[in-house]
């Protein structure tokens, strides 16, 4: 036989935004061997009739925290079932690069993940006990002899990077001595010659450690120094790597030092950079502008930068279990409360009963909602700082035991509330006549209902909010500019507080609806153009392309069942045996009928093969190898 499998009579899209070809694809030995009409079916093991579906490149998800499952099940199956093949890890400064670095008296993959990425501490902990190896180079040998589903190319992760050389403590508490730095930038730049990406680090004010006694401390590369970050970046120059980085929304002298660094004319040649992130925010509308702006004046012949910031292709929702909520973090007074274990009901409710801390609340939430004030016109303009709404109309409920407020917002809650003041037998539903009676006829405002229920239901009152990209139109012009980069599906993270494993079939259903070939555009936007960007595109097999030569990671497509799928719909919430836990996870069936993974069969009719997680098929990504 001369290839292992034909592909016949697929529309191919072989990602160079090209217009699509009606052609036969050959796979042999893990690449694409050739492309034609009408190739021999007798010089194949076997052939896959794709009639009617068109075939891609592998998608690439170039923001996940995919390093923790994959040590769980490196089949990835949230991941491959959507027709990914490629997931970057390592992002936000946290990773596996070194291991546990568990001492006695510190457990910083617990300690860094748990409030950042929003996981429990239990999933953790088991990936935490299989993480062996102590160095950068060990931990890609691991993942080589992992049974990889989908290929996996890792970063240099800062706070992990200042905790193997100045510990956890000393990593949250001073500057690095300059020996320390010379250090960190010697192991950053061996690993980068072993094949890493480059090296991420995180500034986001909503990221704070999880163990005690450091639970009111950031993790620790919001610690490092401006020449800390321009002494480890010069070597991700060097080699032509990218760094992936998340501005400081509350330090905007530093964001603007940081992000020019990319700037070849400043520092004699362009630093690669993809940023976090480029959103149409609800509560601050000149959130994309200024992204837009960065976006433009970096890249532009006065600053010859290299800087792409990521966009989603969706509005983005965000799932929180009573207080717990990756944007709750920004929050002083919702802070306290997600400073408990995850567990610790009682020590919530202690903090919900005090007095001064419903008033404190309360002032919080009413700031700005009326008079003449600075904080009422930033309101009314769409100019607040706030990451989390405080108005009861935008929180829709997922789950909670009063069945009749399933689906509808808190604001409707607190209507029944106030109609059941002035007449308790106003409700029929006993769970709701229970709650109202809890909760008493003292309550003085919507601030002070929602802290009620939060102390009645805890993690039991479960809803959502979109606090970016709700206007379609926008999301379509961000996913569009050549000057950002489609992604920010953070898949693997806040397993239940987000649900993005679709992002990127979200943004083809987007571009089909202006035609084929704005599909076509697209998909070399999630393919080739990343690949391009962070290196895939280098090698004997370069990846994110369908010509002959090219590794065989392809995706067959229903384009009429994407034309339809509604990502919003696709969010289901599921418990995972592999977890111990519920996860917030993506459905979307029928739109991928065939995933391919160095030319074997993965998922296959809305189900996955029995080489799924079992065979080696994915390959660590080594960049320059």
């Amino acid at each position: 036989m001369a290839w292992d499998t034909i592909i016949q009579n697929a529309r191919v899209f072989d990602g160079s935004g090209n217009s699509a070809q009606d052609v036969d694809v050959a796979l042999q030995d893990g690449k694409v061997q050739a492309i034609g009409r009408d190739l021999p079916e007798s010089a194949a093991g076997q052939v896959h009739d794709a009639s009617g579906q068109w075939l891609i490149p592998g998608l690439l998800d170039i923001h996940t925290h995919e390093d923790l499952e994959v040590e769980l099940d490196p089949g990835l199956p949230e991941v491959v079932r959507h027709g990914t093949t490629s997931v970057v890890v390592g992002n936000c400064s946290i990773g596996l690069a070194f291991g546990a670095q568990r001492t006695n008296e510190q457990d910083p993959i617990v300690d860094c993940f748990a409030r950042v990425e929003n996981i429990p501490k239990t999933v953790l902990r088991k990936a935490a006990d299989k993480a062996t190896w102590d160095n950068p180079r060990d931990y890609l040998d691991h993942l080589d002899e992992l049974p990889l589903s989908t290929n996996i190319a890792p970063f240099v992760p800062h706070s992990m990077l200042r905790i193997e050389v100045m510990g956890l403590e000393d990593s949250i508490t001073r500057d690095p001595t300059r020996a320390e730095v010379d250090r960190m930038a010697g192991i950053l730049e061996d690993a980068l010659q072993d094949g890493y990406l480059g090296m991420s680090t995180d500034g986001l004010p909503l990221h704070f450690l999880a163990n005690q006694p450091h639970v009111k401390k950031r993790i620790p590369t919001q610690y490092a120094p401006y020449w800390e970050y321009k002494a480890l970046t010069d070597v991700v120059r060097k080699y032509d790597r990218v760094w992936q980085m998340t501005p400081a929304t509350d330090d905007g002298g530093l964001t603007l030092k940081l992000f020019m660094l990319s700037s070849g004319r400043l520092h004699g040649k362009p630093l690669k950079v993809t940023a976090l992130a480029a959103l149409d925010s609800a509560n601050n509308r000149q959130t994309k502008s200024q992204a837009l702006l960065f976006a433009n004046l970096l890249n532009s012949r006065a600053f010859k930068g290299d800087f792409r910031m990521q966009c989603l292709a969706a509005p983005f929702r965000i799932y929180s279990e009573g207080v717990v909520s990756p944007l709750a973090e920004a929050n002083p007074l919702m802070r306290q409360l997600i400073e408990t274990e995850l567990e610790d009901v009682e020590a919530r409710r202690v903090i919900l009963s005090d007095p001064q801390f419903v008033d404190a609340f309360r002032e919080m939430w009413n700031r700005g909602k009326s008079g003449f004030n600075m904080g009422h016109i930033r309101r009314q303009f769409k100019l607040e700082r706030e990451f989390l709404t405080r108005d009861l109309n935008d929180m829709e409920i997922f789950r909670v035991p009063v069945e009749g407020w399933v689906g509808k917002t808190l604001a409707y809650a607190y209507q029944r509330y106030l109609a059941w003041l002035s007449n308790s037998d106003f409700t029929d539903e006993a769970e709701e006549q229970r709650v109202f009676e809890a909760i008493g006829r003292d309550i003085r405002d919507d601030g002070e209902f929602f802290l009620s229920l939060l102390n009645h239901y805890d993690r039991d009152l479960y809803w959502h909010y979109v606090n970016a990209n709700r206007n379609p139109d926008v999301v379509k012009e961000l996913l569009f500019n050549p000057k950002l980069l489609p992604g920010f599906n953070d898949s693997g993270a806040h397993v239940t507080n987000m649900a993005y494993f679709d992002g990127n079939l979200r943004a083809l259903k987007i571009a089909l609806e202006d035609g084929e070939d704005a599909f076509s555009h697209m998909v070399g936007r999630l393919t080739r153009e990343p690949a391009e960007f962070f290196g895939f595109d280098q090698g004997d097999a370069p990846i994110g392309r369908i010509e002959v030569g090219a590794r065989a990671d392809l995706a067959l497509l229903d384009p009429a069942v994407l034309a339809g799928y509604d990502g919003e719909a696709s969010v289901t919430y599921l418990y995972r045996d592999l977890f111990d836990c519920h996860q917030l996870v993506n459905r979307s069936d029928g739109v991928v009928n065939g995933v391919y993974v160095g030319g074997e069969t993965l998922w296959q009719d809305n189900g996955f093969t029995s080489a799924h997680g079992e065979a080696r098929v994915g390959q660590t990504l080594r960049v320059g190898h």
